[in-house]
């Protein structure tokens, strides 16, 4: 193996290391299904491999992302529907705080699963830590079209009635 692809392995392997479990919680937010979600994530890292990291020059999470959604709407193309999650599994320690925050996460992971796909989208990235300048970038969409719709999804989740009966619990 020559320097420049143990280089680029190193690349990908890094890539991997930082994106491939916020990957699959983005797609699987699309999704609903874990195993669609890492073919998906599977198929990013795929096209990674043909990518020099020069062309990408710190782009990497953002086109990752863009692959990755790509992909997810060609899936849901696919499938012509629109599911909603109802599988959140979460691994804290404590079984009884685990079943109240898997339920509550299941809850609002349902609620968002029913919002319209670019709302859906938009927030599934604005909740990985994500700028809107970089969810424009991931989507196509303008940043100042993505600052509205993320503002209209989670002011369509606050005034959902189980939000607001959460919120007030």
């Amino acid at each position: 193996m020559d320097a420049q692809s143990d280089e680029r392995r190193r690349w990908v392997l890094q890539a991997l290391e930082q994106y491939e479990a916020r990957l699959l919680r983005f797609a699987a937010r699309l999704l609903h299904d874990e195993d669609s979600a890492r073919d998906a994530v599977q198929h990013a890292f795929l096209r990674l491999c043909g990518q020099s990291p020069q062309r990408l020059d710190g782009r990497v999470g953002p086109w990752l992302f863009a692959v990755c959604r790509n992909q997810v709407v060609d899936l849901l193309r696919r499938r012509g529907g629109n599911e909603v999650v109802t599988d959140c599994p979460d691994s804290r320690p404590d079984p009884a705080d685990a079943a109240e925050r898997a339920e509550l996460y299941g809850c609002v992971n349902r609620l968002v699963g029913q919002l319209p796909l670019p709302q859906r989208e938009a927030v599934a990235l604005w909740s990985e830590g994500f700028s809107y300048r970089q969810i424009a970038e991931t989507t196509g969409a303008g940043e100042g079209n993505v600052r509205v719709i993320v503002h209209r999804a989670l002011k369509s989740l606050r005034r959902n009635p189980v939000t607001q009966r959460l919120l007030n619990s």
